[in-house]
């Protein structure tokens, strides 16, 4: 390791405005160079287990065209620096009410204001928590052998056992960088959907095989990926996927709690978990298991293509590219629910057991 002083985010937000300032005083253009954040600038580092970027960049120089541009992203700037000084958060629905008082430069809608929050992020190579801006939705929940070690606002530790949560669950919080944990707990598994995390809560599920249970609730917020990412490294035990049958729970919420995006690149390395393999739904249980199945939309079969083609992380995993050939083959997905058909108990009593007897089969 090297002296150097790392710069904090604030300490780059200053340089950059000063670069900014600096240019204009002396009657020049200043620009902005952001990486673009998508899978054709991505690559799958096999060896650190996620994409990486690969160097692609677009620049915006200030112009009578990109005038607006450029101000909402100094006034971004200038508004994390303010979080940071006040060591106070805001959420992105709320930097974009913020922005009502920026006059011509406020957004007229809130995925404008994410994207601009979204390339400030990638320009700095830092997070938005970091920044200071928080998502609205919550992380997560967890069911299951684990002590979660936190801290109340008074800065006292508190220790809260996700086994006393009676029916219920505890709540990922937004940000969890502070969090430790203590727990014996053979496996992770991460649902996707809150039914079947709901189910396998009402079995108790998580004591009788010494695990914990996390509801991802959809794709996962980068607070659950990274709380899973964290226990993960943790706790050194395994964690497996367990999603819907479809190339949305495949790609877009497997592949992402896997191996990271191509949006967020710049950040894979911390908000994903390279550890984790597939444990199901598969093409081949629709088959094993004769599982009530629907037909493919449209828009899954063009996802399922796509992913073929242009996803790095398929195209390196033949396997990943055989159970794709084979769902579009058979032309059908399926829910995690569908095990209900052979009773409510089924997937505790015979689908899962079946499935960990051999974990070395799971999709990697």
């Amino acid at each position: 390791m090297s002296g150097k002083k790392a710069i904090s985010v604030e300490e780059k937000i200053i340089d950059n405005a000063q670069y900014v300032y600096d240019k204009i005083i002396k009657k020049q253009k200043p620009s902005m160079t952001t990486p673009i954040r998508s899978l054709s600038n991505v690559k799958y580092h096999v060896k650190k287990g996620h994409f990486e970027m690969l160097g692609k960049t677009k620049i915006r120089t200030l112009t009578v065209s990109t005038v607006k541009t450029f101000a909402q992203t100094l006034k971004m700037m200038a508004l994390a620096k303010e979080l940071i000084d006040s060591n106070d958060m805001a959420t992105k629905r709320e930097a974009y009410y913020i922005s009502k008082n920026w006059g011509k430069a406020g957004f007229a809608e809130q995925p404008e204001s994410d994207t601009i929050m979204d390339d400030v992020e990638a320009m700095f190579g830092v997070n938005r928590e970091q920044l200071k801006f928080v998502p609205e939705e919550k992380g997560g929940d967890i069911a299951g052998n684990l002590i979660v070690i936190d801290r109340d606002s008074k800065g006292k530790k508190l220790r809260i056992d996700c086994t006393k949560f009676g029916s219920g669950a505890y709540s990922i919080p937004t940000d969890v960088e502070g969090l430790q944990f203590e727990s014996k707990a053979k496996f992770i598994m991460a649902i996707e959907t809150a039914g079947m995390f709901q189910r396998l809560v009402k079995y108790d599920y998580w004591k009788k095989k010494n695990c914990i249970l996390i509801s991802m609730g959809g794709v996962p917020t980068r607070a659950c990926r990274r709380f899973i990412r964290r226990l993960s490294d943790k706790l050194k035990v395994p964690v497996y996927a367990f999603v819907d049958g479809d190339p949305y729970g495949y790609f877009n919420i497997y592949r992402t709690l896997k191996v990271g995006s191509g949006n967020a690149a710049h950040l894979n390395e911390f908000f994903c978990v390279p550890k984790a393999s597939f444990l199901g739904v598969t093409p081949q249980d629709v088959i094993d298991y004769k599982l009530p199945t629907h037909p493919l939309k449209e828009v899954d079969i063009k996802r399922a293509k796509d992913a073929l083609k242009n996803d790095p992380f398929v195209k390196h995993h033949k396997r990943w590219q055989a159970s794709i050939n084979q769902m579009l083959k058979m032309g059908v997905r399926v829910e995690q629910q569908a095990f209900a058909k052979h009773g409510l108990d089924f997937v505790v009593n015979k689908y899962l057991p079946d499935k960990l007897k051999n974990t070395k089969k799971f999709l990697p």
